[in-house]
């Protein structure tokens, strides 16, 4: 979505440039430009995208300029961009168009052809008007809308205001590590860390919360309402200085003296309930707990590190994530909280697209990507002929791939490619390839990519049907959501959940981080119904391998051990898994 870059020089990025080049295209559409023009930025961005070269390099070398689909102008408006951190166009173009109508995109069954009729038509610029236009019917009458249409951007825009001022945890994480490593470096100062939803691993957050030890509070305050990313100081004081970033997120630094770090960080840290139970059980032992210590009467109970604190309360330390008044406190006092499961224990990823269907990068690159981060195997997994919208494989190019990854496999053993598919579950619940076809992958991936308005009934049906083929695998993103843009589709998890145990099919953990489906809380009632996980990167280019990260942070929310996992298993384990399904449908 369209955002703001900072007016200071900055490292450019490919994926800030590629972010740009798209938003050029979208505001050239929502000004109603001539097609051809935002076209050219589009195509540029996928062009780009290819590129395997460090976007400064290529600019540097002039190399941006014989890139397919950038011609001079554009190549002109990178340099801009990349040597100087902004782009003079690209500021005037988003200071040319009311906020209100970048907001509208926000709003599904909107885009940006409908938002210029609405702005010009109608004189709507903001989501509040255009509210007020669907309740009063002014949109019946304009081309392209209906009934049908005024109801779904009416429905989208109730979705954007209950998401306004939320923000997907990969977005802020960065952040929230730029302001940590600036606070550490500061004068007086011996301990910093994030705090509340982010240091929980949730998966958006509202704000970002900072806790930091200093024996200077008032310097620290005065440099963190300094910094060079803070567009507004919203409130100072000697303890507490509340912020809002030049990305439009509020940050809140929290300054305590050292001795009372551990106490303010875990009190910054836990939900509200945890808190609330943790004090509790103090109150029952005797002590008052709040974010200045741990009391006896009017003593301190001196605790250096998180550790102490929970152990002065008969406990066992709980990781932030899992402090969520979910049971976490009565399992910590039985030394029962599970060795969470870390990147350390997973050995391959799976569902990984090529630039054979939607990805963006080869095979080729995408496998040195894998073995770069010391992975045993990976799951090639492609769309299916169906997916025509994202270049889905036909039976020729399944072929073509499979003798690729052969090939492949014969120069290079290591990582392991296994042949995967992201089939299609079809409105019936079928998948879009024979069982025949099917059988020639090692795995096959069931996902529902259209129909989102089924009844809950019809969709729980139609994936069960896929689950009860015996080639199905793994069931993607079950639930269908994209975090801030698109609620769950309705289905019955529960149904879902308990077919998917009962034919030893994997449920997916999409780790994109518009995704992040399934749902953590969803996650620990799939484990206590004996369900396997697969984390998985439904990456589409190399780079996006890492976002399995994110993947994980939900894992650990949901009480996940390496045992839960299909991925922390070794190449010679998940291939017998995956031999079991193609032996299974051959006794069917």
């Amino acid at each position: 979505m369209i955002d703001d870059l900072t007016h200071t020089a900055l490292a450019v990025t490919k994926d800030t440039v590629l972010r740009i080049l798209n938003d050029i295209g979208l505001l050239l559409e929502l000004k109603g430009e001539n097609p051809f023009k935002s076209r050219a930025y589009y195509q540029a961005a996928r062009a780009l995208e290819k590129e395997s070269g460090d976007i400064a390099d290529l600019v540097a070398t002039g190399a941006i300029s014989s890139i397919k689909s950038i011609g001079p102008a554009i190549a002109k408006k990178l340099t801009e961009l990349v040597t100087t951190g902004r782009l003079d166009y690209y500021e005037q173009l988003k200071a040319s168009i009311p906020p209100g109508c970048i907001e509208m995109l926000k709003a599904p069954g909107l885009g940006p052809k409908k938002i210029h009729i609405l702005c010009n038509v109608l004189g709507i610029a903001t989501l509040s008007e255009l509210e007020r236009a669907c309740r009063e019917n002014r949109l019946l009458d304009l081309p392209g809308f209906g009934q049908k249409t005024q109801e779904k951007i009416l429905a989208g825009i109730e979705q954007v205001k209950s998401y306004r001022d939320r923000y997907l945890f990969a977005s802020v994480a960065g952040r929230a590590e730029e302001l940590t490593g600036f606070l550490r470096v500061q004068e007086g100062v011996t301990a910093v860390e994030t705090a509340g939803s982010l240091r929980r691993l949730c998966e958006t957050v509202k704000d970002i919360d900072v806790v930091a030890a200093s024996a200077a509070p008032e310097i620290l305050a005065d440099a963190f309402a300094a910094m060079p990313s803070v567009a507004q100081v919203t409130a100072k004081g000697a303890t507490k200085v509340s912020v809002r970033l030049s990305s439009g997120i509020a940050a809140d630094l929290r300054i305590v003296s050292p001795g009372q770090f551990p106490y303010a960080l875990h009190h910054f840290t836990g939900s509200k309930d945890h808190n609330t139970a943790l004090r509790g059980r103090a109150k029952r032992m005797g002590f008052k707990l709040n974010e200045y210590g741990l009391f006896e009467g009017e003593r301190l109970i001196h605790c250096s590190t998180e550790e102490e604190l929970f152990g002065a309360l008969g406990l066992c330390f709980i990781p932030p994530e899992l402090r969520e008044a979910m049971g976490e406190i009565e399992a910590a006092e039985g030394s029962a909280i599970p060795d969470l499961i870390d990147m350390k224990d997973v050995k391959g990823l799976l569902h990984v697209h090529t630039d054979m269907s939607d990805g963006s990068d080869s095979l080729e690159r995408i496998v040195s990507a894998a073995r770069a981060m010391g992975l045993s195997y990976i799951g090639i997994a492609d769309h299916s002929i169906s997916a025509a919208y994202a270049g889905g494989l036909s039976e020729e190019a399944v072929k073509r791939q499979h003798a690729l990854i052969d090939e492949i496999m014969a120069r290079h053993p290591s990582p392991h490619i296994f042949k995967g598919i992201e089939a299609e579950i079809l409105a019936d619940g079928s998948l879009d390839f024979s069982d025949d076809i099917l059988e020639t992958f090692d795995f096959v991936i069931a996902a529902v990519h259209s129909h989102f308005s089924m009844s809950a009934e019809a969709m729980t049906n139609r994936i069960l049907t896929a689950l009860d083929n015996p080639l199905t695998a793994i069931l993607a993103h079950p639930t269908g959501r994209l975090l801030l843009a698109r609620k769950p589709y309705a289905v019955d998890i529960d149904r879902v959940i308990d077919r998917a145990v009962e034919h030893s099919v994997a449920i997916e953990l999409n780790a994109n981080p518009l995704r992040l489906d399934l749902d953590w809380r969803q996650i620990r009632q799939a484990l206590g119904k004996g369900a396997l996980i697969a984390i998985n990167p439904d990456s589409h280019r190399a780079a996006d391998l890492k976002d399995i990260r994110f993947g994980l942070n939900i894992a650990r929310k949901g009480w996940m051990t390496p045992k839960h996992c299909l991925n922390c298993l070794d190449v010679k384990e998940i291939g017998d898994v995956f031999s079991r399904k193609r032996n299974r449908r051959r006794k069917s």
